[in-house]
């Protein structure tokens, strides 16, 4: 990779309990931000809970740059105060 392109941070997070259509805001909030992207991915569990979200969560992906870090953090903060902690998910 060229010295001038930064890496890039992969991630899937996931809520347990997150409703789909919060879990569609944050990725539309995330997209906002330069460089990032965002993406829902499907529920795997076998068994239907009602009170499990929809969706198995988000898959994030963007530059390891100060500025773009510092946001991505700030909007999922911000989720996680309203709504509880994300969880790292193994896609």
């Amino acid at each position: 990779m060229s010295p001038n392109v930064p890496r890039r941070v992969e991630k899937h997070l996931s809520c347990p309990r997150l409703p789909l259509a919060v879990y569609r805001e944050v990725v539309a909030h995330l997209r906002q931000v330069d460089g990032v992207s965002a993406d829902l991915f499907p529920q795997t569990s076998q068994e239907f809970d009602y009170l499990q979200s929809q969706v198995g969560g988000i898959s994030l992906s963007y530059p390891e740059l100060p500025s773009t870090s510092a946001k991505v953090e700030a909007i999922l903060n911000y989720y996680a105060g309203k709504y509880g902690s994300w969880l790292s998910s193994h896609q």
